[in-house]
């Protein structure tokens, strides 16, 4: 139903987390592929941006940026990119990781 791309980034970023954590990530992946309508749980929407975050609680709160390919609403896509991740320790980390995943976005557009 969903492609679902991730970035070298992303993937360096969850190759260094727990096992646990790593295994969470891929059945969220795997969920979000196949189910239309993503529960606000796993997928929200960042205010102000054009990214969506994929929320993986396992202990600390991990997040990992999307951006949705082709069309602008989550629901809607059938291809998505996981950007980059980061672990939400507070509001501020938001604001460094979303220009990171700008930046990623436009190398990936090239």
């Amino acid at each position: 139903m969903r492609e679902i791309v991730i970035s070298e980034e992303c993937l360096e970023f969850i190759e260094h987390l727990d096992e646990r954590v790593i295994n969470k990530f891929f059945q969220l992946i795997e969920v979000i592929s196949e189910i239309k309508i993503v529960n606000t749980n796993f997928v929200k929407k960042l205010q102000d941006t054009q990214f969506y975050e994929l929320r993986i609680k396992a202990g600390n709160e991990y997040r990992v940026i999307i951006f949705a390919i082709d069309h602008l609403n989550f629901a809607e896509c059938t291809k998505a990119i996981c950007l980059n991740g980061f672990i939400k320790k507070s509001t501020k980390d938001y604001k460094r990781a979303i220009g990171k995943a700008d930046n990623l976005l436009e190398d990936y557009i090239k």
